[in-house]
């Protein structure tokens, strides 16, 4: 039995706008792993000592062979030499020919599927979208990969995700760290029917406060909220410590900055500022691509940008796998993800990649066109000192799965022209950062949480060994990554 010490959020009260606040509890107290959870266990002892493993600790540093962690009661307790002699009655695990790497901090990973009603393979289908929590597969999904904690990033069954956070955060389920957000704050002509609308800034206000109360940890702002629903939900949102996000459409980036809006999500795929015809609080039908397609990367709308956002302090998330399916020939197709779908999931999703694969010439250029154009926009963001994170938007394109989908989206900042050490930092240290628990989380270092993937080869040479990760933990608990793998097989898109 592993005695457990308290690992929380930082203990200290906040204060935004005059209110006094905790901080957001995402990081539970450690608890032993219960029936359901004990047969994805693969290693359970107070001390674990992995030998002979190369380091990637998530700063950005460059990668340590030969090195040695030791894991007592939930915590990184040392790094060194492989040879350093192992505590008295520690599990030692050889793992010559492995990588050990922080756990992955996804934030834009989705707890639900969208699903389109009779969808066939000329893309047509039936109203309305429907939108299944996938309560069960995902959260196996994500520590089966893993992704040691999460944000939702925007919810349709606010309640089963909190219900199944507390039970992670208990021991009574497998599943990573959560951030939850809460439901969409969507204004009117949304495509999806099981989001509120909201009528006026009162509405956002409310809103927030009621499921600031409920427990959830953060807000999106979504497509059509007008620039003052926005203001009113930050300001919000702000006073009682906690961070908005936002897909935006309707309110274009350097509206929402100005708001005060902490994290805008999708890159720069979604910014609207320059798209013909943009009326103020209204969402275009071209939905940002004209903005993306006419910013050069090197010019001066771009720098005007980055600068606004940079000065700012808003953050970016990059989901560069669910817009990388827009692109002819660019996605592989992974066949252990393809495995984790239903067969409607995955007829879906070829239906959707032959489509795409199709398209007519101009079309297809303009698509690689406006990816080569984002991936540069996400260089020199970061390069401007803007903080980058990852998360891949696991919504519906069954090439887009919870895990693989955030293994994806390392491999394509690699692409990027990002070192793998960099692109791992972006995936994982980063998003510690903005949720405020770098301290805890998001690298290897002594004292920190012991949240880490082991993976066979090395990312530094082939960034997809990223994805072939054999063991995970959580707190100190390893995970059999195959055993969860195998719980889901069939059944993403289910449940």
């Amino acid at each position: 039995m592993i005695r457990r010490t308290v690992l929380g959020c930082a203990a200290a009260l906040v204060t935004l706008s005059g209110a006094w606040a905790a901080p957001p509890a995402i990081l539970a107290p450690p608890a032993r792993p219960g029936p359901a959870v004990q047969p994805y266990v693969r290693v359970e002892a107070p001390v674990v000592v992995l030998r002979n493993v190369r380091v990637i600790d998530g700063t950005g540093a460059p990668a340590q062979a030969g090195r040695a962690i030791v894991l007592r009661e939930g915590r990184i307790a040392e790094v060194g030499p492989a040879g350093l002699r192992a505590p008295k009655g520690a599990v030692v695990l050889d793992l010559a020919g492995h990588t050990v790497l922080p756990g992955l901090v996804g934030l834009h990973d989705h707890m639900y599927y969208i699903a389109r009603p009779n969808l066939d393979a000329h893309g047509h289908s039936e109203p309305p979208l429907v939108v299944p929590q996938m309560t069960f597969s995902s959260p196996r999904l994500y520590l089966a990969a893993g992704v040691t904690t999460i944000r939702t990033t925007g919810s349709v069954e606010t309640y089963a995700d909190l219900n199944v956070k507390r039970q992670i955060d208990e021991g009574a389920l497998p599943g990573p760290h959560m951030d939850v957000t809460g439901p969409y704050l969507e204004g009117p002509n949304s495509p999806f029917i099981q989001m509120h609308q909201l009528r006026d800034d009162e509405d956002a206000r409310r809103t927030v406060a009621f499921w600031a109360d409920q427990g959830v940890t953060s807000f999106k702002a979504y497509m059509n909220i007008t620039r003052s629903q926005l203001g009113a939900a930050i300001e919000e949102a702000h006073r009682r410590g906690l961070k908005v996000t936002g897909h935006l459409c309707s309110v274009t980036y350097p509206e929402a900055a100005e708001l005060g809006i902490d994290n805008l999500e999708h890159g720069f795929f979604v910014n609207t500022q320059l798209d013909p015809g943009k009326q103020p609080d209204v969402c275009p039908r071209t939905v940002g691509n004209p903005t993306l397609l006419a910013m050069d990367p090197d010019g001066p709308e771009a720098a005007a940008l980055i600068r606004l956002l940079v000065e700012r302090k808003v953050a970016v998330t990059s989901t560069l796998p669910v817009f990388e399916q827009r692109v002819p020939g660019h996605a592989p197709l992974n066949a252990k993800a393809m495995a984790v779908l239903t067969p409607q999931a995955r007829e879906a999703y070829l239906y959707a990649r032959n489509l795409t694969n199709t398209a007519p010439a101009d079309r297809a250029a303009e698509s690689r066109r406006a990816f080569a154009n984002a991936l540069a926009m996400e260089r020199r963001f970061v390069a401007a000192g803007g903080l980058l994170m990852a998360g891949p938007d696991p919504t519906g394109n069954g090439g887009v799965i919870p895990g693989f989908g955030n293994h994806r989206n390392v491999e394509l900042l690699v692409e990027a022209g990002f070192t793998p050490e960099e692109a791992i930092r972006i995936a994982t240290l980063n998003g510690a950062t903005y949720l405020g628990l770098a301290d805890r989380i998001g690298s290897i270092a002594p004292g920190k949480n012991a949240d880490l993937l082991v993976v066979k080869g090395d990312p530094t040479r082939n960034i997809a060994d990223i994805g072939q990760v054999e063991m995970v933990f959580k707190d100190g608990i390893g995970f059999d990554a195959a055993r969860l793998l195998e719980s889901v097989e069939g059944r993403y898109g289910q449940y």
